[in-house]
């Protein structure tokens, strides 16, 4: 790094990656770390585990400072990849950007090519999660290329697109998750600070996510359908953070 930039970031203590809280600074979650995913309603407190990802818009900052409290990090759910027509913000999300049905109630994917439209929204949401007090953010369908969008979207697009979320939660002093995207993990694992991952053991494609390991970066991962006795012992060996949930994603957990 050039000496006179060295100088400007100690005199104006930003970061070489943005402004916010220096990348040493960040919390994010270590290979094994145990963690509890909850999207259906306000937050259960029950399970004594270290780490929650919780929804960004269904709880509170009190719930998110109770958690604390108790010793927690938290982890924002937002979707970035779909437009939800029962989040408080789906009217800023103009026609234009909404493409096909993407199988869940109320949702349609993102034309993610659009960064001048979108990147503004997203912003909003991940300030919200930081006014909130949450410590890193899991943003969703980061795989539309992967999909049946209603758009030409190509790995490229995607790319851009999750490098942008990446550098929009970073700004914001907090950590972010690569959710699913297996394809480009290579690419993207020196970006994202952890990983989270549905149902890889289901469809043999866990030993994609193992950059993040050896990286030193968590793979939050759940199975739906495989017993825990199917995958844990496989999860153990890989260094991953696996438990079986209902596809709800209600409180309910069984951890390996």
């Amino acid at each position: 790094m050039p000496v006179v930039l060295v100088l400007l970031l100690l005199v104006t203590g930003c970061s070489a990656d943005g402004p916010g809280r220096a990348p040493a600074e960040r919390w994010a979650p270590r290979p094994g770390t145990l963690w509890q995913w909850q999207l259906d309603g306000r937050v259960d407190p029950g399970p004594d585990v270290p780490v929650y990802d919780i929804d960004g818009f269904e709880n509170t900052a009190a719930d998110v400072a109770r958690l604390h409290r108790d010793g927690r990090k938290v982890i924002c759910y937002i979707n970035a990849g779909a437009w939800e027509d029962f989040r408080p913000d789906s009217g800023a999300f103009p026609g234009s950007v909404l493409g096909r049905a993407n199988g869940w109630d109320g949702e349609r994917w993102l034309d993610i090519r659009r960064l001048d439209i979108l990147g503004p929204l997203m912003e909003k949401r991940f300030d919200m999660c930081r006014a909130k007090g949450f410590d890193a953010v899991e943003p969703d369908l980061l795989d539309g290329h992967l999909n049946d969008t209603g758009f030409p979207l190509g790995a490229a697009h995607q790319l851009a697109y999750n490098r942008m979320i990446a550098r929009i939660a970073h700004e914001r002093g907090m950590s972010v998750g690569l959710k699913n995207d297996l394809p480009q993990v290579p690419a993207l694992v020196g970006t994202f600070d952890f990983a989270v991952n549905e149902e890889c053991a289901q469809y043999d494609e866990c030993a994609l996510l193992t950059p993040f390991v050896k990286a030193g970066k968590a793979v939050l991962h759940v199975e739906y359908a495989v017993p825990a006795e199917d995958f844990c012992a496989q999860s153990r060996r890989l260094g991953f953070s696996s438990m079986r949930k209902n596809l709800a994603l209600d409180a309910w957990r069984r951890p390996c």
